[in-house]
């Protein structure tokens, strides 16, 4: 065919030749622009792919939108093969909201196709633009973040906590228990599905009353005050009262801002710090008392020379004394001077203030008041006389003077100097998307017990400080890492308290008096709690109770005391949120017809972070507050939808 074809001389072939010419021309033309525009674009997406997903990996890591951004660009524009002029393609980034954990990289790019053939095939059939942009094309590539997350569960473990919740005929601390732990169970059976991500969930435990237990393992740890820097250690400890007129081989000698043991009297101590930490070593009591014979042959009378006339056998013998330690730290901390208290800023010797305190409640005056009240936490025999119970309360040589009888005891938790200490120790994140990790955060859930005043900015605090990617606690990932989310959920029963001495009932230790409630004599205006005293002024001004708030700073009443921890969790509330913190507040048994509740209430929703997913149903312009007010009939219910709202902010897969 092909050689009549070339062999023919008639018109019609020639003719026919020239009209199927133009599309078997144009059709080859279209084929070789149409292998190249594949070729291109299969190469800007392949580039597109690669550069989405290392960015994805350095937003991870911590880098900046600009720097994303403009790693994005330098990827892509190294990965196009040489096919393609990276002048000609165009990458576009869209950034996920920064460190909000989860959401989506979406990178485009789009190809401007220089043909060919086609913009002269076009004009031959008649179009005059050839316009080769019909050929530019554009696609995009979403990545999604690993969307992990850590949780504390901040919940309150007060002595109201032992009552029963309204409408259930349980204790509410029982119904907490059983709401948590479903809560820790949902969430960790979708953790469990993902199995490419390295410990996709964690949740840790920070029960709360008074204070808050770091556990006592940390007594040696890099952010506790082990050498008595901070200016909040000595407070209520007068050490001068061991000075060397005291005693030549047993004094305290201040060097700085430290007091070191002088003296061999002191052993092992000896030219080292003395501390709350040195109080609890070296405290002792006498717990028994033997006496060891050692008879031996004694004169009794003498000759005018000198020599002995009568022997007798007579028992040299003496005591041998039993001790034991009064108390071993608890593992309670004092509340950081202000701003510290309501912060997460790490602890560093370069800056006393930020180093955590031992809780260490000092031993109270052993003198009635004029009603016959005592104090609250007299644990102690006073070694000092006089009137000036003040005086009497800071003399140091009590805690080192054990005397010769048979006396005292050894104290444990909220009693002694580990008093307004009642809770367990924190747990620190674990992974529950393991079954040890499960079983153990659950384990310590059961664990808690009601006991104690409510203290929820230092139990919020320490929330913050347990997710959060620095020390104390650094089980959680990096505060610049991004698809991870930090939640702190805090719920209490009651208002925030601190008590003045005579509102409360004195230790049982303190005297048979003790159902009066306590006495004041030395001017604490306050039982011992994570603040000290009320009545101590912090660096000569206001008591860090009242720091940075603006109650009354005269008024020592626990109405007062209440309003100041609700303005220190305020603030608190806010530097943690500006963090990018989320939090989920809940009231349990809060009656807003009484006036300190729903102040409580309101503080509570204020704190709350907006939801991501859910409108506010009263004005749907709005997001919904992570707020829950619940009662005992239905705290398991609002704790589901606590486990919806963490559901949403993950991704299972």
């Amino acid at each position: 065919m092909i050689r009549r074809f070339l062999r023919d001389e008639r018109g019609n072939y020639i003719t026919m030749t020239a009209i199927l010419l133009v599309p078997l021309m144009g059709s080859l033309a279209l084929a070789v622009d149409y292998a190249q525009i594949s070729k291109q674009r299969q190469a800007t997406l392949n580039a597109l792919d690669a550069a989405n997903i290392a960015t994805a990996r350095r937003l991870v890591e911590g880098a900046t939108d600009a720097q994303a951004k403009s790693y994005a660009e330098s990827f892509f524009k190294a990965n196009l093969s040489g096919a393609v002029d990276s002048t000609d393609a165009v990458i576009s980034i869209t950034l996920p909201k920064n460190n909000t954990g989860g959401g989506t990289l979406l990178s485009c790019a789009g190809l401007k196709y220089k043909p060919f053939f086609f913009p002269a095939f076009t004009k031959l059939m008649g179009n005059t633009t050839g316009d080769p942009s019909k050929l530019d094309f554009r696609a995009c590539s979403e990545v999604r973040l690993k969307n992990t997350m850590e949780v504390a569960l901040v919940l309150d473990n007060s002595g109201s906590m032992d009552y029963l919740g309204t409408g259930s005929g349980q204790k509410r601390i029982d119904l907490l228990k059983a709401a948590a732990k479903q809560l820790v169970d949902t969430i960790a059976a979708q953790a469990a599905q993902m199995k490419q991500v390295d410990k996709p969930v964690q949740f840790g435990l920070v029960p709360f009353a008074a204070s808050v237990n770091v556990g006592n393992g940390n007594a040696s740890a890099a952010w506790m005050d082990k050498d008595g820097i901070s200016p909040i250690h000595h407070e209520n400890f007068d050490w001068s009262t061991m000075s060397s007129s005291y005693s030549s081989t047993k004094y305290a000698q201040k060097v700085g801002d430290v007091w070191y043991a002088r003296g061999a009297d002191w052993g092992t101590q000896k030219d080292q710090p003395l501390t709350r930490f040195a109080l609890y070593n070296l405290m002792q009591h006498i717990i028994s008392k033997t006496w060891v014979s050692n008879w031996q042959n004694v004169c009794i009378s003498y000759r005018t020379n000198g020599t002995c006339r009568t022997w007798q056998m007579q028992d040299q013998g003496g005591y041998s004394y039993g001790y034991e330690n009064v108390a071993s730290w608890g593992g309670c901390v004092e509340s950081r001077p202000y701003p510290y208290n309501v912060t997460d800023d790490p602890a560093t010797t370069a800056t006393p203030a930020t180093m955590f305190v031992p809780m260490f409640g000092p031993d109270e005056t052993d003198r009635t008041d004029s009603s016959y009240r005592p104090a609250n936490n007299n644990w102690l025999t006073d070694r000092l006389g006089g009137s000036d119970d003040k005086a009497r309360q800071q003399y140091m040589p009590k805690y080192f003077e054990t005397g010769t009888d048979v006396s005292g005891r050894n104290y444990g938790m909220d009693e002694g100097p580990n008093v307004s200490c009642s809770t367990k120790a924190i747990t620190p994140l674990t992974d529950v998307s393991t079954t040890p990790g499960l079983n153990s955060i659950k384990s310590a859930i059961d664990g808690m017990t009601p006991g104690g005043a409510t203290n929820v900015p230092e139990g919020m605090a320490w929330g913050w400080r347990v997710v959060s990617g620095g020390a104390p606690f650094t089980e959680g990932r990096a505060d610049s890492e991004k698809g991870n989310d930090k939640v702190v959920i805090v719920l209490t029963d009651g208002a925030n308290t601190y008590y003045t001495p005579s509102s409360v009932i004195a230790q049982d230790y303190s005297g048979t008096n003790y159902l009066y409630g306590g006495n004041d004599n030395a001017g604490n205006k306050a039982i011992y709690s994570s603040y000290g005293y009320a009545g101590t002024p912090y660096q000569g001004g206001d008591t860090r109770l009242f720091k940075n708030t603006s109650v009354t700073k005269t008024d020592y009443s626990n109405s007062n005391y209440t309003k100041a921890l609700n303005q220190q969790f305020d603030t608190l509330c806010a530097n943690a949120k500006a963090k990018n913190l989320i939090v989920m507040t809940v009231s349990l048994d809060l009656d807003s017809s009484n006036t300190t509740e729903k102040a409580q209430m309101d503080a509570l929703k204020a704190c709350s972070s907006d939801s991501r997913f859910r409108k506010d149903p009263s004005d749907l312009s709005k997001p919904a507050k992570l707020y829950w007010n619940a009662t005992g009939s239905n705290l398991a219910d609002k704790f589901k939808e606590i486990a919806d709202e963490l559901s949403n902010l993950r991704i299972v897969g």
